[in-house]
């Protein structure tokens, strides 16, 4: 006759753990299975819109998320229910999240998990998977640096090993011997591929090895070995700061998402996992142990059940969100107050090149903790030399070589910001940041929309042409920026003005993209205050005034204008150095368009899609009844940056400004 014994399924071994501690572990790990089940019905009604399931997968979330302390960060992904109960946030909360209600943490702006929380310590996912893995580096890094002995757990199934953020997260925690738990959720399929198509390798911890990297695999399915074994490596890790792969072997018992189902899944597969449900057969067990009876388990059930119905309640009764542009549009950034600071009356006459790595110099002697990342910047001094000397100032803490992955140091980045410090990445060429985008216009951009956490970080963009380097070196990209809400670029044109906005894009804790154009490094010089200063984002400066046309224009292009006036001493001119393009100063733009009553935008980037298309139109629908004349652009040509100096002078606008201006003026 078969015992209450013989229907367990998985080994426990309860050694050292006392009885308090398993019936938490118990009650953790049946509210998500309840909370699931409860969803299920809902989702079916229509009062949710969508379900990603984690039925099969409890053990992992919760046995993870006890092994840590509170005070240690958590991104878990849609399938960690148990990380947000087991942190005990309030579920009435969870629910209002879920319908796109006030009581969530995201206004209604975001669905499911796609949020995270200071008060609880996590860190929600974006849809795009890979990037958390590389915050949770960023969030080690801040533990390391403030010289805390903490860890980060980071989630991600086996779909996402595949994506590039993985493995590059993986090598920057490895080199720089992050705390980082990275937690692999192996349940057999991404949506419907299995793990044959997704890796060639037995086990994803393999990959550990590649990485130098410890790594374990554990029975995602037996919560007491998640959370015995789990808890073991997180103290091991916060005395020894390194990282470790973890592999939990697991399955899901239901669809991708519920509208995918599990067809793909064989039958025999799905009886074999159902045998090892993580949530019955602990409770068998504990029975078993006789640490629970029939009337605990009721006791327990019942309590879970009411708790759910009380705060589903709340979340039912709860208003909806009614829209408001004007809270929506204030929501982009944080606020900052910009506090200007010039009391300086000494100056020099410097480099571009120089001012930008004096203002670099004096930000971080001003915060104390900001950092610098980007490849070769250390001893090298960088691929400009701009950082040449600071490791000796600042040491190698906060003037960091990075691997060649800048996916991974923008996301480390972020994570910085999101443990309360300042950084700056320096993109080697601006070009480079297309390997770096994802987070960028996808985190960095909508983080502080989403739930409120800003992002910290200037982004520095030597671009453009002028110096014959070819396709991959001489972009000038703002335009791939201006249009993503959440994002701030900023382009000066003058030492000067390098200097000030790049200190206050520093001080803004909004992310800003300061683009510094390789052909001024060296080319332009100008009196510049020796001190700190400080110049305001989105105020651009008249250069020239004049009576006949509006010049409007930023970076190297601005000095093509001066020459082309300076050669035309007749034509007089407003020219306009907008100096930033997020914000766009256009009070500025309009005044001198309605005096002048023409308006003609250089940039030095490709015509169609550039900023110079949307300052046209601002003009057109701003100034129309102002204008003699239609408002014309220019800009390089409809083709990548050719290398050979004949062919890369064609492409820029300069010489075709000349001709473009003089029609305009005789129109």
């Amino acid at each position: 006759m078969k015992t209450i014994k013989d229907l367990i399924s998985i080994a426990y071994n309860i050694e050292n753990i006392d009885s308090d501690k398993l019936v938490t572990l118990y009650k953790n790990i049946l509210k998500p299975r309840f909370i699931e089940e409860k969803m299920l019905i809902l989702l079916r009604q229509g009062k949710i819109s969508k379900w990603f399931s984690g039925i099969g997968q409890e053990a992992i979330s919760v046995g993870v998320t006890m092994s840590l302390h509170d005070d240690e960060y958590i991104l878990p992904m849609h399938r960690n229910l148990g990380v947000f109960t087991s942190r005990n946030i309030p579920l009435y909360r969870l629910f209002s999240q879920w319908q796109g209600k006030a009581f969530g943490f995201t206004k209604g702006r975001d669905r499911s998990f796609h949020f995270g929380t200071q008060q609880y310590k996590i860190v929600g996912m974006i849809s795009h998977l890979g990037p958390q893995l590389g915050v949770a580096d960023g969030i080690a890094l801040a533990y390391k640096l403030k010289n805390k002995k903490q860890v980060t757990a980071v989630f991600t199934g086996e779909g996402g090993t595949s994506e590039g953020d993985f493995h590059e997260a993986l090598n920057v925690a490895s080199v720089w011997k992050l705390p980082v738990l990275f937690c692999v959720e192996n349940n057999g399929y991404g949506l419907s591929t299995p793990t044959s198509e997704q890796y060639n390798c037995k086990d994803i911890a393999d990959r550990g090895l590649g990485y130098g990297m410890e790594s374990h695999i554990i029975d995602g399915n037996n919560i007491i070995e998640v959370y015995t074994k789990v808890s073991k490596i997180a103290d091991s890790v916060r005395e020894n700061p390194r990282p470790v792969l973890l592999e939990f072997k697991t399955f899901r018992m239901r669809g991708h998402e519920e509208a995918s189902g599990t067809k793909y899944v064989p039958k025999e597969l799905l009886t074999t996992w159902e045998d090892k449900d993580p949530v019955l057969n602990f409770e068998v067990f504990l029975k078993a142990e006789g640490v629970l009876n029939d009337s605990n388990i009721t006791s327990i059930k019942e309590s879970i059940a009411d708790e759910i119905n009380e705060h589903l309640e709340i979340a039912f009764n709860e208003s909806d969100i009614i829209s408001n542009e004007t809270n929506e549009l204030n929501d982009v950034y944080e606020l900052f107050n910009y506090q200007g600071l010039n009391n300086n009356s000494k100056t020099k006459e410097i480099r571009f090149i120089d001012a930008v790595s004096e203002s670099l110099k004096q930000s971080m002697i001003k915060h104390k903790d900001l950092i610098i990342m980007g490849q070769d910047i250390a001893e090298y001094g960088g691929a400009f030399k701009i950082t040449e000397g600071f490791v000796d100032q600042f040491g190698k803490d906060r003037v960091r070589n990075t691997p060649i992955c800048e996916s991974a140091i923008i996301e480390t980045a972020m994570g910085l910001s999101i443990a309360g410090i300042k950084s700056i990445v320096e993109m080697q060429f601006a070009d480079f940041v297309s390997s770096g985008f994802n987070p960028v216009v996808n985190y960095l951009a909508k983080s502080y929309y989403r739930w409120s956490q800003n992002a910290d970080i200037v982004i520095r963009m030597p671009c453009g042409g002028g110096v014959t380097a070819g396709p991959f070196h001489s972009q000038t990209n703002e335009a791939w920026f201006t249009k993503t809400p959440g994002l701030k670029v900023v382009y000066p044109a003058f030492p000067y003005d390098a200097k000030g906005l790049l200190a206050t894009a520093i001080n803004d804790p909004n992310p800003v993209l300061f683009f510094e154009h390789k052909g001024l490094y060296r080319s332009i010089r100008q009196d510049v205050p020796t001190e700190y200063f400080t110049l305001p984002l989105g105020k651009a400066v008249l250069i020239k005034e004049g009576s006949d046309i509006t010049i409007i224009s930023y970076g190297a292009a601005v000095h093509w204008a001066l020459e082309t006036l300076d050669k035309n001493v007749g034509i007089s001119a407003d020219l306009i150095d907008l100096r930033t393009l997020q914000p766009l100063d256009v009070e500025t733009v309009y005044a001198s368009v309605k005096k002048t009553g023409k308006a003609i935008v250089l940039q030095e980037d490709s015509l169609f899609g550039g900023i110079a298309s949307d300052i046209s139109a601002l003009i057109m629908e701003h100034c129309f009844e102002y204008l003699d004349a239609p408002v014309k652009r220019v800009a390089s040509l409809e083709t990548p940056i050719p290398f050979a100096s004949q062919l890369e002078k064609q492409y820029l606008p300069k010489k075709r400004f000349e001709k473009t201006l003089k029609d305009l003026l005789d129109y």
